[in-house]
């Protein structure tokens, strides 16, 4: 029945760089995504703070500990000293970070970024993770608890999902098959999918060296993400469904 399935579509990375935040307004304009986890202390905050503001797109915020690109580099809003390498940026893995921050550096640099969200006059939804892995278990507790608002990969809050996936890592020759699988295949109960939309710019593949572990999430992933997510067939096998496309801010109201 319509409104048993209820489907967030998620686009990470807003803010990290111009092609990502146009991309990421055009999937949420003209096809099927639903909210946008953000990134505070990326370089191009400013301008999907502007969108954010012009089209009311839900965020959430994509807390940040890491910098994983090799000329795409961003530094920390706070001064912690276990937050950054040698270069004064952040670490570059999760597992770098895991071995080189403190809780105390990590809980001012994340509430520096929800801050950073309330300067622009933006409100958010919920708390996420860049890089998928939680290199502060703890900090993400405390300042998801002290900003009210849901951390929606913790122990607890995950469970209230019917699934979580990612699309973005997928072969893109056979991505829109699974899509329409996974389409067909939801149960009642709200599920996430997690994606990495990019308009096509040159900017993409100007972020890290061919051959390194993070040079297909660069360019290949988000291009074809952002194919996907504004398929008209895409749309039609949700609606033909009664799928209802819901975000953080009303998945889980009655």
């Amino acid at each position: 029945m319509a409104g048993d399935i209820r489907l967030i579509v998620q686009g990470d990375d807003f803010g990290m760089c111009h092609a990502v935040n146009v991309g990421t307004m055009e999937a949420f304009r003209e096809g099927i995504l639903t909210q946008a986890s953000t990134m505070a202390a990326c370089p191009w905050f400013t301008e999907a703070a502007a969108l954010a503001r012009e089209s009311g797109i839900p965020l959430g915020v994509h807390q940040t500990l890491t910098c994983e690109w090799d000329f795409l580099r961003w530094r920390p809003l706070t001064d912690g000293p276990s937050l950054v390498g040698d270069d004064g940026t952040f670490l570059r893995t999760v597992d770098a970070a895991r071995a080189s921050i403190t809780h105390d550096d990590s809980v001012r640099e994340l509430s520096a970024q929800v801050a950073k969200f309330a300067a622009e006059g933006l409100s958010i939804d919920y708390l996420d993770v860049h890089m998928g892995q939680s290199a502060q278990e703890s900090a993400y507790d405390e300042v998801s608890n002290a900003a009210g608002k849901p951390f929606i990969y913790g122990p607890v809050e995950s469970r209230r999902f019917a699934s979580i996936v990612t699309l973005s890592d997928r072969e893109a020759d056979g991505k829109k098959a699974w899509m329409l699988d996974h389409i067909a295949g939801l149960t009642p109960g709200v599920h996430l999918l997690v994606t990495h939309c990019a308009a096509a710019h040159p900017e993409l593949a100007a972020m890290t060296s061919p051959g390194t572990y993070t040079y297909r999430w660069a360019e290949e992933y988000r291009l074809s993400d952002q194919e996907i997510v504004t398929d008209p067939e895409v749309r039609k096998a949700i609606e033909e469904r009664g799928i209802e496309l819901v975000s953080m801010r009303n998945a889980f109201t009655d």
